[in-house]
C-alpha cells in the first residue's frame, strides 16, 4: 500500500485527486487566542484504512476532522455571469467537517480523502515553539508535522458584531423533537456552542416566531419565547422562557442579542404570529395597523425592557422592524417606527434594506446593507454601518456559496475592516426548510432549499445525530473575522489608513466590495506579513 500526504492551506477546496494543489510551509505563526486550519490530502491508489492521531504539546488544542463533500444541487443562479465559482455544473463539494472522532478515529478511503486539521491557541500561552505531528498509522505509517510559533501577543477580542439567523424551529424539525422540549433545549445548546466557535456573538431571539422567509398564510411551528396571557384590561407577560435562553445563549458567548422582527417581512403588511395560550391573538390575519396589536406592543415593550434590564443585557439588545423593505414600503416603516420608537426610547433599531432613503429619514440607527448595494451607504459614513449578503449578492462580490473559492468567502474581512464595518449579518445559520418554509428538507439531500438560493446560503452547519457540525465555509468565514482582529492589532503601531494601504499595496489594488484579489495566495502571504511584522516589534 503506498500513500503520499499533501500539506495544505484551508483555503482548498479540494475536488479530485487530480487537482492541482498548492502546498503550503511547514512552519506557521500563530497569536495567542488564534484559531489556525490546514489540510491535509492523503493520496492511494488502492482502498485504505487508517488510524489517524495527534503527537505535540499542543494536542489538546488540536482537533481533527475528516472533509465530506456534500450535495451541490445548485452552485448558482441560472443568470449568474460571474466567473468566479469554481463550477456552475451540479454534482458535490467538499463542505462537511465531520469530527474524526465519530469515525473512531479512522479514515477509510480509496483515491484520496482530506484531513482538516484545526488548531486553538489559548490566550496567554506561553511564546515558543510546538511540533504537531499529526500521525496516520497503517502498513506504511506516515507522520506530518506543521512547526507552531507562538508569540507573546495575543488577538484583540472581536469587535465585529456578527450574526447568522438562528432557526430554533429548524432545529426541532431536523432532529425530531418537540419545540422547546427539554432535547431540544440540549440541541439549542450544542447549536449555540457551535455558532460562538464560528466567531457568532450576536443572536436572533424570537419573543415571538420571527415573521422571516414564510409563504404568506403558511405557519412555521410556534417558537415564542414570551409567553402570553389575557387579563382583565390587557394582557399579562412570562418572560421565564426568555431568561433560560438568554441564559444558554451567554454561556455560548452570545453578547448582543437581536429581538425578532415587529412586523411580517417585505412589505411591514402583516404582524407575527403570536399565541396566548392556544388562542392565536395576531399574525397573517392581523394587518399590520391592528389598533389591538398597537395596544399589544404597548403593553409588552415597557415590561419586555424591564426583563432585559434586569438581567442586565438590555444595552445590548437591538429591535428589527421589518426585514428587507423596499422603497415602496417606506410608508409603511414609517408606521411601524412611530409605533416603536415611542415605546424603545433611545435603544436601537436596525434592518437589512438597501435603500438609503430609510436611514436619511432617520427611521433606524443601524442600516444592515446589502454588500451590492452599500456605496451610497459608506459616502455618508455612518457611525453603525453593518452589511449583510444573502441569495442576492451572487455577482462581484463575496458569498459563502459552495460553488465558490474559500478566499472570496474569507475576504470578507479585509473588507469590512477597511471601510470600519461594525456588524455583519447572514440570515442562514441552519435553515433547514424548502424556501419560504413549505416544508422541512434534509440539508444533506439539498442545500439550495429546493433549488431556490445558490448552494451554501441557507445554512453553514449540518444536523448530526443529536448535535451538530460545522462546514468548511463556516471555518474559512471565521479566518476572515480573525483577519480584522489581526489588523485591529497592527493598529498599534500603525493608522488605519496606514495599515489599510499596507493592504492595498500587497493587493495591488484598491480593496473595495467589488474589487479584491480573487487567489488564496493573497491573504495566505498578507496573514504571514502581519505576523512577521508583529514579530519584528515584540
Amino acid at each position: 500500500m503506498d500513500v503520499s500526504v499533501k500539506t495544505i492551506s484551508s483555503l482548498e477546496k479540494v475536488r479530485s485527486r487530480s487537482q492541482e494543489m498548492q502546498t503550503i510551509a511547514n512552519h506557521k505563526i500563530l497569536l495567542g487566542g488564534e484559531q489556525f486550519s490546514y489540510q491535509q490530502m492523503l493520496l492511494t491508489d488502492e482502498r485504505t484504512i487508517l488510524k489517524v492521531s495527534v503527537e505535540s504539546p499542543l494536542a489538546e488544542y488540536v482537533q481533527l476532522y475528516v472533509v465530506n463533500d456534500a450535495v451541490m444541487d445548485m452552485p448558482s443562479h441560472a443568470t449568474c455571469e460571474d466567473l468566479d465559482y469554481l463550477t456552475g455544473t451540479p454534482g458535490i463539494m467538499p463542505d462537511i467537517l465531520l469530527p474524526l472522532e465519530e469515525q473512531k478515529g479512522c479514515i477509510l478511503f480509496n483515491n484520496y480523502a482530506v484531513v482538516w486539521v484545526e488548531v486553538k491557541i489559548p490566550r496567554e500561552y506561553p511564546a515558543g515553539k510546538y511540533p504537531i505531528t499529526i500521525c496516520y498509522d497503517g502498513e506504511q505509517n506516515l507522520q506530518e508535522t506543521m512547526m507552531v510559533e507562538v508569540l507573546p501577543l495575543s488577538l484583540p477580542e472581536q469587535e465585529l458584531k456578527f450574526t447568522q439567523w438562528f432557526h430554533v424551529d429548524c432545529i426541532a424539525s431536523a432532529h425530531h423533537v418537540p419545540v422547546y422540549s427539554e432535547e431540544h433545549w440540549a440541541l439549542i445548546d450544542k447549536y449555540m456552542q457551535l455558532a460562538g466557535e464560528l466567531g457568532m456573538n450576536m443572536i436572533l431571539t424570537p419573543i415571538f416566531t420571527p415573521p422571516l422567509d414564510t409563504q404568506p398564510g403558511f405557519y412555521r411551528p410556534n417558537t415564542q419565547l414570551v409567553r402570553v396571557g389575557k387579563k382583565e384590561g390587557g394582557y399579562e407577560f412570562d418572560f421565564s422562557m426568555l431568561k433560560r435562553w438568554l441564559d444558554l445563549a451567554r454561556k455560548n458567548g452570545m453578547r448582543y442579542f437581536e429581538m425578532s422582527h415587529l412586523f411580517s417581512q417585505w412589505g411591514l403588511k402583516y404582524c407575527p404570529n403570536i399565541y396566548a395560550g392556544e388562542e392565536h391573538l395576531f399574525g397573517w390575519h392581523t394587518p399590520a395597523t391592528s389598533p389591538e396589536y398597537k395596544a399589544f406592543l404597548e403593553q409588552l415593550i415597557p415590561q419586555l425592557l424591564e426583563f432585559l434590564e434586569g438581567e442586565g443585557v438590555k444595552e445590548n439588545c437591538f429591535f428589527h422592524l421589518s426585514d428587507e423593505p423596499s422603497f415602496e414600503h417606506l410608508d409603511n416603516y414609517r408606521y411601524a417606527y412611530s409605533v416603536v420608537r415611542p415605546l424603545i426610547g433611545d435603544m436601537k433599531i436596525m434592518d437589512a434594506l438597501s435603500n438609503v432613503d430609510f436611514y436619511d429619514e432617520g427611521l433606524l440607527d443601524v442600516p444592515v446593507t446589502a454588500s451590492n448595494h452599500i456605496v451610497p451607504f459608506l459616502e455618508k459614513q455612518i457611525e453603525n454601518q453593518w452589511v449583510y449578503y444573502c441569495t442576492g449578492q451572487h455577482t462581484d462580490v463575496s458569498n459563502r456559496f459552495m460553488a465558490m473559492s474559500s478566499a472570496r468567502t474569507r475576504i470578507m474581512g479585509l473588507q469590512m475592516y477597511k471601510y470600519n464595518i461594525k456588524g455583519f449579518l447572514q440570515w442562514g445559520y441552519n435553515f433547514y426548510y424548502s424556501a419560504l418554509a413549505l416544508y422541512p428538507i434534509n440539508p444533506y439531500v439539498t442545500s439550495s432549499a429546493e433549488r431556490i438560493f445558490p448552494s451554501g446560503d441557507p445554512f453553514t452547519v449540518y444536523p448530526w445525530k443529536d448535535g451538530v457540525v460545522p462546514s468548511l465555509r463556516g471555518k474559512v468565514f471565521k479566518e476572515g473575522l480573525q483577519d480584522i482582529q489581526l489588523c485591529r492589532l497592527l493598529e498599534r503601531y500603525m493608522s488605519h489608513e496606514e495599515v489599510v494601504a499596507w493592504l492595498e499595496e500587497r493587493a495591488g489594488m484598491e480593496l473595495t466590495f467589488f474589487d479584491y484579489p480573487k487567489n488564496p495566495e493573497y491573504l495566505l502571504k498578507l496573514n504571514d506579513a502581519i505576523k512577521e511584522e508583529l514579530k519584528g516589534r515584540v
